[in-house]
């Protein structure tokens, strides 16, 4: 399918069939495609939690403000970013960077000491700001693969972020809860919104062309 077309078909899926699950394989291209997303600097200032325990997902539904595709799904992705940058959280990325592509281990001191004298002296509020920035771009990432797969997906800000974060224990590896993703199969009989028109501002209102 075309990526375009992809996008055209999927929707924010508002019920799943719990009784469809996701086969291994596409949940794995699914969440391989956030690990390649691009990120400012090539941080990666974030972790992606894949949950299928039926349990943890029971647990998060009061957490999601009771909306029960959380339970239903078949995996549900938690997208977690840095709370803070930290010298040795860069410098960790560096050295893996260096040492994948067989480069000197100071190749890029310039680049992460000025990295350091940006972020470092921000407040810890800024960087988690920026942080979940990133996170986002993988989980856009994650609902193209997805809907390039056929799996249905529905972006998430709607939940109890330090709730969240305290049932998964966030805090203790010092990430934050940014936004969830419920993945799975339509159940069409019951879900509302799977026949209606999806609908987008026009065209020329939306684009602004500069030449």
């Amino acid at each position: 399918m075309e990526l375009l077309d992809a996008f055209k078909w999927r929707y924010a899926t508002k019920k799943y069939d719990p009784a469809k699950k996701v086969d291994q394989e596409l949940v794995d291209k699914i969440v391989e495609a956030t690990r390649i997303a691009p990120t400012s600097s090539g941080l990666q200032p974030f972790e992606v939690f894949v949950i299928s325990n039926q349990e943890i997902k029971n647990k998060i539904v009061p957490i999601a403000y009771g909306q029960e595709i959380v339970a239903d799904c078949s995996h549900l992705l938690v997208f977690a970013a840095w709370d803070n940058y930290t010298a040795e959280r860069i410098d960790n990325i560096y050295a893996l960077t260096t040492t994948g592509r067989e480069q000197p281990a100071d190749r890029y001191k310039d680049y992460t000491d000025r990295l350091k004298s940006m972020y470092l002296d921000r407040p810890a509020e800024v960087n988690f700001a920026h942080t979940a920035r990133q996170a986002y771009i993988a989980f856009a990432f994650a609902i193209a693969e997805a809907a390039s797969l056929h799996v249905d997906t529905t972006p998430m800000e709607g939940f109890l972020n330090e709730d969240l974060d305290k049932l998964l224990n966030l805090n203790e590896k010092g990430l934050k809860s940014v936004t969830i993703l419920p993945i799975g199969y339509r159940d069409e009989a019951n879900d509302w919104l799977v026949n209606l028109k999806k609908v987008r501002n026009p065209k020329e209102k939306f684009i602004t062309e500069i030449a």
